[in-house]
């Protein structure tokens, strides 16, 4: 549960408070956080007063879950890169064999080179130039824009299951190389 999910009343609220530690609602804010947020912030959204969330974010950061980062004297949080994508790859590596992975990787990379086709582009950055240009409809911005992401996505979890693929006989013999 996070407060993202259902809508934001009261009645949901006190049953999330009831449900999961104050611990479990900064950590539940924070991780799906897109972008950095402040200590006060995240307090509001994890129903906890903002010495709580910075006693639990600063525990986080220990814990090498969440890093800060200081934005003109005011501490903001976010998820922390290398936890987030060492506990990507142990859920590829969950369940999935190598051949498995092997097969993800070719579908991921024909997406990619569709898109590359589709749009006569090289990057999903480019598809973002052609929607901020001045003569696209919005419709077709939305669609450029949507598939720049699709693409960025693409690549990021054909990143993750190459860096599995390559590491998959050490990390699938001692599951504690890969502690997270």
């Amino acid at each position: 549960m996070s407060p993202s999910d259902p809508p934001h009343d009261a009645g949901w609220m006190e049953t999330w408070k009831e449900h999961a530690s104050a611990f479990d609602r900064v950590k539940s804010v924070t991780m799906t956080l897109s972008e950095p947020r402040s200590a006060p912030w995240i307090a509001e959204q994890a129903a906890v007063s903002p010495n709580t969330a910075r006693d639990h974010l600063r525990r986080l950061v220990d814990l090498g879950v969440v890093a800060e980062s200081d934005d003109s004297g005011t501490r903001h949080y976010y998820p922390d890169p290398l936890y987030t994508r060492l506990r990507d790859i142990r859920e590829l590596l969950e369940g999935t064999t190598k051949q498995e992975l092997s097969e993800q990787a070719a579908v991921l990379k024909d997406d990619i080179a569709a898109w590359k086709t589709e749009y006569d582009a090289d990057t999903p950055d480019t598809l973002r130039e052609r929607a901020a240009a001045e003569p696209v409809s919005a419709e077709r911005a939305y669609e450029l824009t949507q598939a720049a992401s699709d693409w960025e996505l693409a690549r990021y979890h054909l990143s993750l299951v190459q860096d599995a693929i390559t590491n998959y006989d050490t990390w699938s013999a001692d599951q504690s190389s890969l502690t997270v």
